[in-house]
């Protein structure tokens, strides 16, 4: 019977799925209810970006999907509910300053954004010029109307305040203020600085691990690697806050960025490189094998596109976007001394490449190295795109790592590499990340470390050191004074030695044994 029992017990987890109104119902609920992205995930045990999802056509699953639709047909039932009894009042006579009371509470001005205005029931001191204010914009009591603020001149955005939360009138002075989240950007010139910031949230779960694991170094870590993703979503929520760009999305993505099968792949070609130089001058030749570090960490900066991939064909080459480009890429003449830069391709013809990966080849063939003919470009599916978008992010990660090496910290270093290596290889289509489906970025970010562990190989050639090897995104063998060229230590600037050996006139045999 245990057989059957466990059967039905799986009969009864499968089920209809409950029941969600259409995303744009999704987000009017919560905002006719004045709740706050912040505040709807955290009760629902998710984060504000997984949410943005939810509300732009993103659906959850399983336990999740459940306490969203319960959420929503609560807020759905309780919003009738208002609406019924502020009709009954409409009918009864009100006083004008009644009126205007309500009036004042209720309605946020027109254009601008429900999520980060509170009305103070008690003026506060304007952040900007010090006079009092009646309203806190995303946690800071400060003037909506400019005419209003007596602050000296600076460039202030204007912010897009929400209407008033639930909490307008609990007092919030003993609360440090916060920086402005979503989309609008936050007012320069503030008098003060934020007690912390993204790296904090490092440090304070390397703590928190070691704690709860008593010191036990190997059973922290273990926990860290297990949270590493969502840790990076979080560390990427923070440092996106203030930003234009909302960069939690699932856009529609062309058949090309799409797998057939769960064990396929895609039809983009990153342009890994796969490089061992044919051969090298007669007599043994002392070979270093170089590590480059943060390899993926520094292809954060990159030129990643922001919205929708639209389509495009022509020739031409917009440097303002961003995406994949299907080419016909030119001929290679220099196997001999530099890998191919669009890696170690068999079949001839056009294929689907990344912009780093055309942006190098257009380099290339440009005037100042003049090694290649120009790329053919047939079509391509591009959007509007920044190369700075993630370098908050990258530089938090990057000043975390730095840290952690100063004082010897490999709990925290061995944390921040699985941090954003698991960032660039989950963005994709993942079961272990679903607040962020960009597989095109994930290609993108990829082929941005080939192409400069290529430069680095180019720069050696062209500085004298004949280059022996070139593998992956961190792997690039010289013979030579190498240190001449590369500075040696561990940071994402510097080259680290990962081994030497002594190759001889059948190179690319010696090279083969001695790996």
């Amino acid at each position: 019977m245990s057989d059957f029992d466990a059967i039905d017990s799986l009969l009864d987890a499968v089920g209809p799925q409950a029941q969600l109104p259409p995303c744009q119902v999704r987000r009017e609920l919560r905002e006719r209810a004045r709740l706050s992205k912040a505040q709807v995930a955290r009760a629902l045990g998710v984060s504000p970006s997984t949410l943005s999802g939810w509300e732009s056509g993103r659906d959850p699953a399983g336990e999740a999907r459940a306490k969203y639709a319960y959420l929503l047909d609560g807020l759905n039932t309780k919003l009738a509910t208002e609406t019924e009894n502020t009709a009954e009042l409409a009918e009864q006579p009100m006083a004008s300053g009644a009126a205007a009371a309500v009036t004042s509470t209720s309605s946020p001005e027109a254009g601008q954004d429900e999520d980060e205005v509170e009305l103070l029931a008690v003026p506060e001191p304007c952040v900007l010029c010090g006079r009092p204010a009646e309203q806190r914009v995303a946690g800071f009591a400060q003037h909506l109307d400019p005419s209003a603020c007596q602050a000296p001149p600076v460039e202030t955005p204007k912010p897009a305040p929400a209407a008033p939360s639930a909490q307008a009138q609990e007092p919030r002075t003993a609360r440090p203020p916060r920086p402005a989240g979503g989309k609008s950007a936050a007012p320069r010139g503030r008098a003060f600085q934020e007690p912390s910031g993204p790296a904090d949230l490092i440090h304070e779960a390397v703590h928190a691990a070691l704690a709860e694991h008593r010191g036990d170094v190997e059973a922290a870590s273990a926990a860290l690697l297990k949270r590493a993703i969502p840790d990076a979503m979080r560390l990427l929520d923070e440092t996106r806050k203030g930003a234009r760009y909302d960069v939690i999305a699932h856009p529609w993505i062309p058949d090309i960025l799409k797998k057939p099968t769960s064990k396929g792949a895609d039809q983009i070609w990153e342009a890994r490189p796969k490089w061992t130089r044919p051969e090298l001058p007669p007599g043994k030749h002392d070979v270093t094998a170089l590590d480059i570090n943060g390899a993926y960490l520094s292809a954060l900066k990159t030129h990643l596109p922001l919205g929708q991939l639209e389509h495009s064909s022509g020739f031409a080459h917009d440097r303002r976007r961003a995406g994949v480009h299907l080419i016909t890429p030119p001929a290679w003449e220099h196997d001999a001394v530099l890998p191919n830069p669009i890696g170690q391709r068999d079949e001839p013809g056009p294929l689907w490449v990344t912009e780093p990966t055309l942006r190098l080849l257009l380099r290339l063939s440009g005037p100042k190295h003049r090694l290649c003919e120009p790329p053919e470009i047939h079509e391509s599916y591009t959007s509007g795109a920044t190369e700075n978008l993630l370098e908050k992010f990258r530089i938090a990660l990057k000043d975390a790592r730095d840290t952690a090496i100063a004082d010897g910290d490999e709990l925290t270093l061995e944390y921040v590499k699985a941090m954003y290596s698991k960032f660039v290889s989950t963005m994709g289509e993942s079961n272990y990340n679903r607040e962020l489906y960009r597989p095109d970025w994930m290609h993108i970010i990829r082929s941005q470390a080939f192409a400069n562990l290529w430069m680095k190989a180019l720069k050696a050639h062209e500085a004298g050191l004949p280059v022996v090897r070139a593998m992956g995104t961190d792997e690039l063998h010289v013979t030579g004074d190498w240190r001449r060229v590369f500075p040696e230590g561990r940071s994402v600037t510097e080259v680290k030695v990962k081994d030497t050996y002594t190759a001889g006139t059948d190179t690319k045999a010696s090279i083969e044994q001695e790996q």
